[in-house]
């Protein structure tokens, strides 16, 4: 099964309500509208984004008389793909850069950073993992088989230690190795806590310090926000609060199978325009790609065409 049909397996549930509304007969008529405008509100996609787009997708039915489900499901998935930034450069690909991940507990941020370091390393890059999640030994350990399994060394302290000198040593590793690619986890924590998001400040500058005296010249640095898709609109809150605390630079979207909250994605880009790097829809290495806002839209509306 390729990505494109597991992204659309995933977001089953997501699109069930669409469906329903796609399934008519006859003319489009004004019903369709209203039901297609309240459940792209109940889609978590956010008020404003369900009235600007189903307003032009009315326009735009009208102007080129589309009035077949294929037709509509493939226009709609076009406007939406267009809320989605387009990243200026991919990081885990335009190396080398350092990127920190962060984001609350359980948002999937150790196996994220494990199975980009898998893939980065089988493209044939030299990667450093760094295990600055102090406060959890089963994050060191988890991080400990995922760098084995993929040959990649991990930096790490013993539990309890300041994690802004983890990621200096993690860029120490690097410098003296010439490594491409840095993935630094951090610790969960709560986007409401003051004082964990000023240590995590900290530790984003630490790093971006240490990055900058880099032998072979500076490394840039990434902040990348780790979002559970099952948290719908409180992930919006996260990304809000973590995005003004730190000045993020991207998101990936993790657990986007099984939730009926996969519009979340939209919701985020648009209100802070900041680009998905990457979307997870599985356990495997392999179902966290590079996120793609068409297919994406594609797979959320059921375009299969």
């Amino acid at each position: 099964m390729g990505f494109f049909e597991k992204l659309q397996q995933g977001l089953e549930r997501s699109r069930e309500a669409l469906n329903e509304i796609f399934y008519f007969g006859g003319e489009v008529d004004e019903s369709f509208w209203e039901d297609l405008e309240d459940t792209l509100v109940m889609g978590d996609m956010g008020a404003d984004i369900a009235l600007s787009v189903s307003d032009d997708l009315r326009d735009l039915a009208a102007r080129k008389n589309l009035k077949t489900a294929p037709q509509l499901r493939r226009a709609l998935a076009e406007r939406l793909s267009q809320i989605f930034v387009t990243p200026e450069r991919d990081p885990f690909e335009s190396t080398p850069s350092c990127v920190l991940f962060v984001g609350i507990n359980g948002a999937g941020k150790t196996t994220t950073v494990g199975k980009i370091a898998s893939a980065a390393h089988e493209a044939g890059k030299r990667v450093v993992i760094g295990s600055a999640d102090t406060f959890r030994a089963a994050a060191i350990e988890q991080l400990d088989v995922w760098g084995e399994r993929a040959g990649v060394p991990v930096v790490k302290r013993e539990r309890g230690s300041d994690p802004a000198s983890v990621c200096y040593d993690v860029l120490d590793e690097a410098d003296r190795t010439g490594a491409d690619l840095v993935l630094i986890d951090t610790a969960g924590r709560l986007h409401t806590s003051p004082e964990l998001m000023r240590e995590l400040a900290k530790v984003v500058n630490v790093t971006r310090k240490r990055a900058a005296k880099m032998r072979a010249g500076a490394m840039d640095v990434y902040v990348v926000l780790v979002i559970d898709a099952a948290t719908g609109q409180n992930g919006l809150t996260q990304a809000e609060e973590f995005n003004e605390a730190l000045g993020l630079d991207g998101i990936i979207m993790t657990k986007l199978d099984g939730t009926a909250k996969g519009g979340i994605a939209l919701a985020v880009a648009q209100k802070l325009h900041l680009p998905i790097y990457r979307a997870g829809v599985g356990e495997a290495i392999d179902d966290l790609q590079a996120f793609d806002p068409l297919d994406f839209c594609r797979a959320l509306v059921g375009d299969s065409d």
